[in-house]
């Protein structure tokens, strides 16, 4: 985990609904939140929005400890959902799981891949690298959190593979899917081998536009008899 720190100032809401969240928004330039868990009641809050919106575009936010200010008391979360708007660089509503030293958490944690211009399968190779998975579900305690995973592509040659289980997770430090069985050991990363020039022309010629039907002179006359009638 590194040294990054992330605070937000909050204050506890009052006003609740829709209605007074719209006007939140509006008035304010300020969102809703929930935080909750930890064993006690959830607990609604108003948030500056340029305060969580800057902080959202450092990477690092979505996998570290933040400290919400409430007022003189300071609790320690996660951020578990964020709400964006669907057509405006804008947050609408947040959610934060309370974090206690002695309990496990679950949290998206991104995926880092290294050395991508020295990957065997695509460097010689001609391959493409697919990254199935961006980031990866962990669980662990607070002080184990990592910011991010590493997966070194390197060594992957055409055909290859990473699975979560060859995924080097620190202590203490463990894969909610693969925790479900074996059979959810999913690939991460992988070499694509390129397609063939013949495969590309396949994939060009798939879909083929019908020509325009041309009409009959039967169909003309059909046509002539229609007009004659109206």
């Amino acid at each position: 985990m590194s040294n990054q720190k992330f605070e937000l100032n909050v204050s506890v809401r009052k006003d609740l609904g829709k209605g007074a969240s719209r006007r939140l928004r509006r008035l304010n330039n300020a969102i809703p939140a929930v935080l909750y868990g930890g064993n006690e009641d959830p607990l609604s809050l108003t948030i500056p929005h340029d305060d969580i919106f800057h902080a959202t575009e450092n990477e690092a936010f979505f996998s570290h400890i933040i400290t919400l200010n409430i007022g003189k008391e300071k609790q320690q979360a996660v951020i578990k959902d964020l709400q964006r708007h669907p057509a405006k660089p804008f947050i609408v509503h947040a959610d934060f799981l309370r974090v206690r030293a002695d309990q496990e958490i679950t949290v998206n944690v991104p995926v880092h891949f290294t050395n991508e211009e020295k990957c065997k399968g695509v460097r010689l190779g001609g391959g493409n690298l697919i990254k199935n998975m961006n980031e990866i579900e962990i669980s662990c305690l607070p002080k184990d959190l990592p910011e991010y995973l590493e997966v070194d592509v390197t060594e992957l040659d055409i055909g290859d593979s990473i699975h979560l289980s060859e995924v080097n997770f620190p202590a203490g430090v463990q894969s909610v899917e693969l925790s479900h069985g074996e059979e959810h050991d999913l690939p991460v990363v992988a070499v694509q081998a390129p397609r063939s020039e013949a495969e590309v022309d396949e994939a060009d010629t798939a879909v083929e536009v019908p020509d325009a039907e041309v009409p009959t002179d039967s169909d003309a006359k059909a046509d002539g008899d229609e007009g004659d009638d109206s």
